[in-house]
């Protein structure tokens, strides 16, 4: 990976084409959009810059360039994403596939080509590789940089260049509102959802749902989340407190709570979309979670807030370096009000 990125950190600047652009505003009807990244949490953070494109463009066609299979879940809803280009989670197995899907890059002459992370070699390179007349490659725009104090942001920043990137090339400025993660369940999936919510909890009461698990020194352990949930027991008494479990069929807090247990991600995003509040540490979940378009509380203790934190829908997140079980419980208390 090191190597890779030491071969590609050089690759292209998103403004070399626009220094001779004639002024004419062009057509811009379909768009390539690269994200070679097998996990949830990558492929739901980008889901805003998808919705951005098509706020842009509405009629425009647009191909995602991923990895793994996981996208599909998440933008099949999404009527503007034409085409899948899906690299292999593990390349060396499916040598021929793979090979195959940097080569359909050159199939189609697009208009627009983004990569959706400045930090993605395999991004950068096949920005470079498809055909288009303008590319954004995601370096960091140091003009704009200082305008939004979100702009580290791993959803955000994309949005923003592209903006900046657009104005370049004859498109009016555009400061509407960053568009949020969103899976863009259906009336029938979020009908569905209620019904596992109701069977699991069998009251009416409003629910609070917790996911315990995260990888690596991200997770906290069964104490730190065992202390949590005995004090949403009592600070929230007219609410159910559910636990959403992970693939790995595993919990922090033993069980104790009724939970679910699936693999289907739009139908864990269906429960989560019928919840009043989802808590969480910072992993795919979480991103899921924002993406049922309902708060989120996130907590961090190794990774960066301000790139990865919940945003909309009055989510919050928390530094546990800097912050007690009381801070998180009075911010709880404000979004539930």
């Amino acid at each position: 990976m090191r190597i890779m990125h030491r071969l590609t950190k050089n690759i292209g600047n998103s403004y070399l084409e626009t220094k001779n652009y004639s002024g004419i505003k062009p057509e811009i009807k379909r768009v390539l959009i690269s994200r070679p990244n097998h996990r949830l949490g990558n492929q739901l953070l980008l889901t805003p810059l998808v919705q951005e494109v098509i706020n842009t463009f509405p009629d425009c066609k647009i191909d995602l360039f991923v990895k793994g299979g996981v996208a599909h879940p998440v933008f099949e809803n999404y009527k503007n994403v034409n085409k899948i280009i899906q690299l292999p989670k593990k390349p060396f197995s499916q040598i021929i596939k793979y090979i195959a899907c940097w080569f359909s890059l050159k199939k189609y002459d697009y208009d627009l080509v983004i990569n959706g992370d400045k930090n993605s070699s395999s991004g950068r390179l096949s920005t470079q590789i498809a055909k288009a007349k303008f590319k954004i490659f995601g370096e960091v725009n140091e003009t704009i940089k200082d305008e939004y104090e979100d702009y580290e942001h791993i959803s955000k920043y994309p949005i923003y260049n592209l903006r900046a990137y657009l104005t370049k090339i004859g498109f009016p400025p555009n400061n509407q509102p960053v568009p949020t993660l969103n899976i863009k369940l259906s009336e029938q999936e979020h009908s569905k959802g209620k019904s596992i919510l109701k069977e699991l909890v069998k009251n009416d009461r409003p629910s609070i749902c917790i996911y315990t698990n995260a990888t690596g020194n991200k997770c906290y352990d069964e104490v730190w989340w065992t202390e949590l949930y005995k004090r949403l027991l009592k600070e929230f008494p007219n609410y159910n407190v559910i636990e959403l479990l992970p693939i790995e069929n595993i919990s922090k807090i033993n069980f104790v709570a009724p939970n679910l247990y699936s693999k289907d991600v739009r139908e864990m995003c269906a429960l989560i979309a019928n919840t009043s509040v989802f808590i969480a540490a910072d992993n795919g979940v979480m991103h899921l979670a924002s993406a049922a378009q309902i708060p989120v509380v996130g907590f961090f203790k190794v990774t960066k807030i301000k790139k990865y934190r919940p945003y909309g829908n009055e989510s919050v997140a928390y530094d546990t370096n800097d912050t007690n079980l009381n801070d998180w419980l009075k911010g709880i208390h404000k979004i539930l009000s």
